[in-house]
């Protein structure tokens, strides 16, 4: 790294450790700690809420995603923007003030707990949120670690563990204000960052129009792979259909990575308390448009430039440098399971664009046998001074050759976002990123070790132990056994697109348990809390079965499907269900138990009691 780099990563983490200290200073009590003290400028909440829902999970993960499948991502923006930010604040957002302040509740699972008179209903949205939120935090985590390590040269262990150390130092000290503080500064560094993205971008690929025309001209170049699952082109949605594995890209597509996330977002712990924290409706009347405009910005532009760069690494990208290696023959993984690995054989070139010594790019050469007419052939000359110039003429998903270990390689979608920037912008640019994606990691990680902590703590310990407990100690505890729950995670779970489904799973969760029993709970006094417990747990037992027993990739990954049935998924062999999102199934499910238990005419519980 530079000097003028190391000062100004240096600057940012005084600036978030400033205003971490500032929180400190101005939290005198619970409500400061866990809500800032219900006196959020209006400004100030619509930014922390948009930089806690929009991180590197969106940025490089979903990025990533567009780089593979296209702009059919783009939906998700729609819903990011209609759903995430008009639906919630306008329909939600008011009603969720009046209740929290009314019920002087001071985390999502306590609104619940005390809207229902059932203490065990907060209890177990406590362990729901504290149990699962660290697959969140994991896909954040890995999302900044993928840049540090692409553009850096860092590897990838320590760039996780610095991560989370940084984050969780200033939120355990500065609570809600502190996280509220830091987001608004983030935002401002991630508006001002993509912004700077997607001009440089279209610059590159020649213009709007002529940057579209070449990638709907790229039809030819989807990998074989994502053809045969009804990819057909970046500017067009996936083949849809039923009964035919042709057909499996739409329902990953529309099921997991647009509704999963894009309904999910109602539901979400970390965001339905930023509600609580404005004193009017009128705040959040005028919070609206501040983030609208920034979802937009963020998710637009991130899932557009990462379907682009697609055009730049085809048409444009010139790799430079010293050749310091061949591996004549790699198997590079192409998609990696627990009981199922795919490679791709390959000629690899490693190569020194910077001077230093160490190869820091990896090309595919040319595929090898079955795999030549998969793999791009790269056009390679040699220069005068001995030097190489390559011409990867690839595709994203297949320029996006990383190391997974020592001399094994994979082709990883959540690196393209991280290449990109690395390859095709100027150096001042990517720490320019780095410490957008920095602020888009810590604004979430903050919230989500937040959370969880007063998750543990406030909703399970302190309603176990009673009034007088001290709730504090443990919801810090909670945060570092959660940060370090994260830490696992991500150690293990890098590769295949990892944070997309990881926010997905976590984001469906949170719908499928919370949402029926929520919405319920705010338009409804006939909703009892039978009818909210069935609700919750039905949403939840089901979503769990589903990632258990039915979900190709993650019954895979968790293995106890194959260890109880010897079959990697109940339904492998049947076309389509494995890829579906349990939220298709739970969320109705949950929705009717909800119903149907309240029209069994259940009375409802006292007012003012807790019932366990």
């Amino acid at each position: 790294m530079k000097i003028w780099e190391v000062v100004a990563a240096l600057f940012y983490l005084f600036a978030v450790v400033y205003l971490g200290y500032l929180g400190w200073k101005r939290t005198r009590n619970a409500s400061d700690y866990m809500l800032a003290g219900r006196k959020a400028h209006p400004a100030v909440m619509a930014l922390s809420y948009g930089s806690t829902f929009i991180s590197t999970s969106a940025i490089v993960g979903f990025g990533g995603a567009a780089g593979m499948f296209g702009m059919s991502l783009l939906w998700l923006t729609f819903c990011n923007v209609f759903v995430g930010i008009f639906i919630a604040f306008v329909f939600l957002g008011g009603r969720t003030r009046r209740l929290g302040h009314a019920l002087d509740a001071h985390t999502f699972p306590e609104l619940l707990g005390r809207r229902y008179n059932s203490r065990s209903i907060q209890i177990f949205a406590g362990l729901v949120i504290f149990l699962f939120m660290p697959v969140y935090t994991a896909a954040v985590l890995i999302g900044g670690s993928e840049f540090i390590v692409t553009h850096f040269g860092v590897p990838y262990e320590p760039a996780l563990v610095t991560f989370a150390v940084l984050t969780a130092a200033y939120v355990m000290v500065g609570g809600l204000k502190g996280v509220m503080y830091t987001d608004a500064l983030q935002a401002g560094i991630m508006l001002a960052g993509m912004t700077v993205l997607l001009v440089a971008t279209y610059s590159l690929v020649g213009g709007v129009v002529s940057g579209h025309e070449a990638l709907t001209a790229m039809k030819a170049q989807v990998f074989a792979g994502h053809s045969a699952i009804g990819h057909q082109g970046w500017t067009s949605m996936p083949l849809f259909g039923w009964g035919d594995n042709r057909y499996n890209l739409w329902w990953i597509v529309v099921t997991t990575l647009v509704l999963g996330v894009g309904i999910g977002v109602l539901a979400q712990p970390q965001l339905i308390v930023r509600f609580m924290t404005v004193k009017s409706d009128r705040e959040l009347n005028r919070a609206v448009w501040v983030g609208g405009v920034f979802i937009l910005m963020m998710t637009g532009v991130a899932f557009t430039v990462g379907a682009l760069s697609n055009v730049y690494f085809f048409k444009h990208e010139v790799v430079r440098g010293r050749l310091i290696g061949t591996t004549e023959k790699a198997d590079v993984i192409a998609k990696q399971e627990r009981f199922e690995t795919r490679t791709l054989p390959c000629r690899l070139l490693h190569i020194d664009t910077t001077g230093n010594g160490s190869a820091d790019t990896h090309l595919v050469a040319a595929g090898l046998g079955k795999a030549e007419a998969l793999l791009p052939r790269a056009e390679i000359a040699t220069l005068a001074d001995g030097r190489v110039e390559v011409r990867p003429k690839s595709s994203s998903f297949l320029r996006a050759v990383v190391a997974s270990g020592p001399g094994t390689w994979m082709f990883n979608a959540d690196s393209i976002i991280p290449i990109y920037i690395t390859r095709a912008l100027p150096r001042w640019f990517g720490v320019l990123f780095l410490l957008t994606l920095l602020a888009a990691a810590m604004s979430t990680l903050s919230s989500q070790i937040h959370t969880m902590g007063t998750g543990i703590g406030h909703d399970v310990f302190k309603q176990l132990a009673g009034p007088q407990a001290r709730s504090i100690p443990v919801t810090r505890a909670g945060m570092m056994l959660g940060i370090l729950l994260a830490l696992a995670i991500g150690y293990y779970a890098r590769g295949g697109y990892v944070i997309a489904r990881a926010t997905a799973i976590f984001f469906g969760l949170c719908a499928a348990a919370f949402l029926p029993a929520f919405v319920g709970g705010l338009y409804s006094k006939r909703v009892t809390a039978g009818a909210a417990k069935a609700s919750i747990l039905t949403g939840a037992l089901v979503t769990t079965f589903w990632l258990v027993f039915i979900k190709d990739s993650e019954a895979q990954a968790l293995g106890i499907c194959n260890a109880l049935f010897g079959v990697k998924s109940l339904l492998a062999n049947t076309p389509n269900w494995p890829v579906v999102d349990p939220l298709i199934v739970a969320l109705p499910l949950s929705t009717l138990v909800l119903a149907a238990v309240t029209l069994m005419g259940c009375a409802e519980e006292p007012a003012g009691t807790l019932r366990r």
